[in-house]
Order: C-alpha cells, then structure tokens, then sequence
C-alpha cells in the first residue's frame, strides 16, 4: 500500500523557514519532518512513496536525489573518476514526487496522484504532522469499518484562557484551559479507498466538498488517537518539536525501537 504525502502548500504560518523551503522540507534534529514521516510509516512496512509537491517542489526532488551522497560514507578516487558509497543503511524506499502544481487545492493534488496509485487503496497525510499513532491498528480498524475513508481523530487543547459568559454578556468567571476544552480534529493519518478519488470534483480543497459528501454518505470512520500528535504549524511549534528530540523524548519516532 502506497503512502501519499500533501507537500505543496505555502507554509505561510512559519515564513521565517519556508521562505526558503517548502514546509515538509523544514528539519527537526537535523532532518527534514517529512523524513519523520516517512520513517515512522517505514516501520510499520510501508515503505512506497508518493508526495504531492508545489510550492518550491524542486527543493523536495533535490533532497531525494541526492539521498545517498549526504546519507553515506564515500572514497572519491581522482584517478579512476569513480565515487565509492559506503552506506551502512540504506532506507528500502520507493518514492515518486510529483508537481501537482503551485496554486492547486489538496484534492486537486490527490486527484492529479490517482495514475499513481493503481487503483488500490492507499494512506493519505499531511507532510507537516507526527504522530505515535500504531498504523497497523489504524489499517485493521479501516477495514473493518468498510468505509471508503479512515482518518485518525486527535484532540487538541485550547491554548488560551477561558471565558464563562453569562447570558448578559458579563463574565462568570476566568480559568486555565484544560482537558473538558480540547476539540477532535482530523490529524491526517487517513486510510483510503480509491473511490474516494470519484468525490474529488476538478481543483478543489479535499476536506471541505470532497470529505463533507463523503460524511453525508456515511463513508467515513474516525480512529481515535489518544497518544501524541503534533503538527508544525509556526516556530513555536517547530520548538517544541526540537526540544522533545534534543531530549531523546519524541513519541513519533517509533523506528528507534527497532
């Protein structure tokens, strides 16, 4: 099964680095988050590759290209023209980069990936979240739900304080936020049939008509994700990120216990 990762937008939230390269391309610990991502779906053997590229997408292609060079040992030998790679790991990916386009919408990108993807079922996320989420009971739950689309629910914590307003508009009281506040969203992570490609009308953004019909429909499911999650949506979040893996503490990166 193919994993397909949404790596065209701006990034317009964290400019200070995606002005210099696309979003999924911004490193933490020395890496790009997407390699993140992609390790994380490795170690549960998905290891075939699909990114849906736009903005600065040339940054993406160069960084695969050149995967082996700066990943690898090497003896360049001046008199016989040759560079020896001395790879002591080599990730057993396969991966396919697209330009979907600079402006074009999330499910205009997935509809340009479908001759891409058989016509077989696929994962589906976005290329600037982690996640300790198990993908192997996300891909059971799927199919026992029989639905076209599995997307994995995570809470998320108001992050201000909060206002009890009385009927008057006075206020009843202030308190700190706290676990009664958080709302589920979608956190990506989503397992699909490839009908959900017949919802995608044209240029359009995937979670508003395409996800709203499919509800509607009754073809979605929602695996809910207890653990952590994390989307690098500004510096602030690009930090904290940094800090969990500067502290040996980063719950996404499950390869580390192989």
């Amino acid at each position: 099964m193919k994993v397909v990762i949404l790596a065209g937008g701006f990034g317009t939230r964290i400019s200070e680095e995606s002005q210099y390269k696309p979003k999924p391309m911004i490193e933490v610990g020395g890496m790009p988050i997407i390699w993140h991502i992609m390790k994380h779906y490795s170690h549960y053997g998905f290891n075939e590759f699909v990114i849906l590229g736009g903005y600065k997408q040339n940054y993406i292609k160069e960084y695969f290209k050149n995967y082996f060079l700066w990943h690898s040992d090497l003896t360049f030998d001046f008199e016989n023209q040759k560079i020896n790679y001395h790879t002591t790991s080599i990730e057993p990916w396969k991966v396919t980069i697209l330009d979907t386009g600079l402006n074009t919408k999330t499910g205009g990108r997935i509809k340009k990936a479908a001759k891409y993807l058989n016509n077989e079922p696929f994962m589906l996320t976005y290329g600037d979240g982690v996640c300790d989420v198990d993908i192997a009971k996300l891909l059971e739950f799927h199919k026992k739900g029989g639905k076209l689309l599995t997307l994995t629910a995570v809470s998320i914590a108001q992050n201000k304080g909060i206002l009890d307003i009385r009927n008057d508009g006075s206020i009843k009281s202030f308190r700190e936020k706290s676990d009664i506040d958080s709302a589920s969203i979608n956190g990506g992570f989503m397992v699909c049939e490839p009908g959900i490609i017949d919802y995608i009308d044209g240029d359009c953004t995937f979670e508003r008509r395409p996800l709203e019909s499919m509800v509607r429909d009754n073809q979605v499911d929602a695996f809910v994700h207890r653990g952590f999650w994390q989307c690098m949506d500004t510096k602030r979040d690009k930090d904290q990120l940094e800090a969990l893996w500067a502290e040996g503490n980063a719950p996404w990166a499950t390869w580390k216990d192989e």
